[in-house]
């Protein structure tokens, strides 16, 4: 699977492995003028990135609603690379696990 949407569906269908925690929050941000999905555990580790116009990512936000912002202290090491404006215009849903 070559896609960001095929590799969206492989990374939520793979059966964990017992030391991988599963992702907690998924934040849609601009990143270079193009909207960013990114998956982070409970720890705020980046395990996944791929295009937010993916019909995955509308699967696992339907029914959620995001905080608008990502510019808590707790995000500061995990979107070090974001401006302070698109942290201001992220979403940040928490998925249910």
């Amino acid at each position: 699977m070559g896609t960001d949407a095929g590799k969206l569906t492989e990374l939520l269908e793979r059966e964990p492995a017992m030391h991988q925690t599963p992702a907690r929050y998924l934040v849609i941000i601009d990143a270079d003028g193009a909207r960013t999905a990114l998956l982070f555990t409970d720890k705020y580790q980046q395990v996944g990135e791929f295009d937010a116009s993916s019909e995955e990512v509308a699967v696992m936000v339907k029914g959620l609603r995001p905080k608008l912002s990502a510019i808590a202290s707790e995000w500061d090491r995990a979107l070090a690379g974001s401006s302070r404006q698109d942290r201001l215009a992220a979403e940040v849903y928490t998925l249910d696990v």
